[in-house]
């Protein structure tokens, strides 16, 4: 059965853990087996198959890449079906249209002051940000990460948006997730900030004061033919602004934070400078 033939209104995460449990018990294959072929555990095996866990792309491609499996890609397109679901499980809310409009711009500009801007995460980074909330569950973690990493393929397409991204010394140096974690995360910034479309730059810890200190991170959307909308973090929830007088007064912000920052030369080379440090 092809997976665009699913009903996947009935437990997506099931249908998936199904249908790779289809595959794997015609193969004639433990979970133990299948675990060794894709590097992953048995005990991860078990729990994608009973749908406590989400597949990752990786994995559904892993599995797919099987030969014994015979899945002709059936997992990999299933799992492309699973976008949407993952997004609405993932997202509160009051976040679930930011993504569209996030993918739709041309530019965005977005300022950081304690942790890295969600686009330019690794998963080990953004899995050890979420996994310490209080409330939250192993299954829940791994949705919301899922759906992170999801929104970062906009900035591989073949046209993607401008990133504008300013953020404050102190990112790099929070060590959050060990120091492992911390030189991943730094390194792919380097990576990140290498590519034509995206520019970084760093406000050092000598400017002491500066804009972004009294509020929260932010992110401003342009388009080529739509007004300008910008999302920003409280501490109760996020906020999507579409108001023009709102929109001006963190276009304005961001400006005064971004002549703050040091050139994009000099904040890739503190960048790479303190990643020797995460060791």
């Amino acid at each position: 059965m092809a997976a665009r033939e699913l009903d996947l209104a009935v437990s997506p995460l099931r249908v998936f853990g199904a249908m790779l449990r289809r595959y794997r018990v015609k193969a004639g294959m433990s979970q133990e087996q299948l675990g060794a072929r894709v590097f992953c555990s048995a005990d991860l095996i078990g729990k994608i198959e009973n749908g406590q866990r989400v597949p990752s792309e990786q994995f559904a491609a892993a599995c797919d890449a099987v030969s014994e499996l015979t899945t002709g890609g059936v997992l990999g397109e299933l799992r492309e079906l699973l976008r949407d679901y993952l997004k609405q499980r993932a997202y509160p809310g009051w976040f679930v249209r930011w993504p569209e409009k996030e993918a739709d711009a041309t530019v965005l500009r977005t300022f950081e002051l304690v942790v890295v801007p969600g686009l330019l995460q690794t998963q080990d980074y953004a899995r050890a940000l979420l996994a310490n909330r209080i409330g939250g569950s192993a299954d829940n973690t791994d949705e919301v990460v899922a759906a992170r990493m999801e929104r970062q393929s906009i900035l591989a397409r073949d046209e993607p948006p401008e990133l504008w991204a300013v953020i404050d010394e102190a990112v790099l140096h929070r060590p959050v997730g060990g120091p492992h974690v911390m030189r991943e995360q730094l390194d792919q910034l380097v990576k990140a900030a290498q590519r034509p479309s995206i520019v970084l730059q760093v406000i050092p810890a000598s400017v002491g004061v500066h804009e972004g200190l009294p509020g929260a991170g932010f992110i401003i959307a342009a388009f080529a033919d739509a007004p300008q909308v910008a999302y920003q973090d409280t501490a109760v929830r996020g906020q999507v602004i579409e108001d023009s007088d709102d929109i001006g007064v963190l276009l304005a912000t961001w400006d005064r934070l971004r002549a703050e920052a040091l050139p994009r030369t000099a904040s890739l080379g503190l960048i790479e400078e303190v990643a020797k440090t995460w060791t």
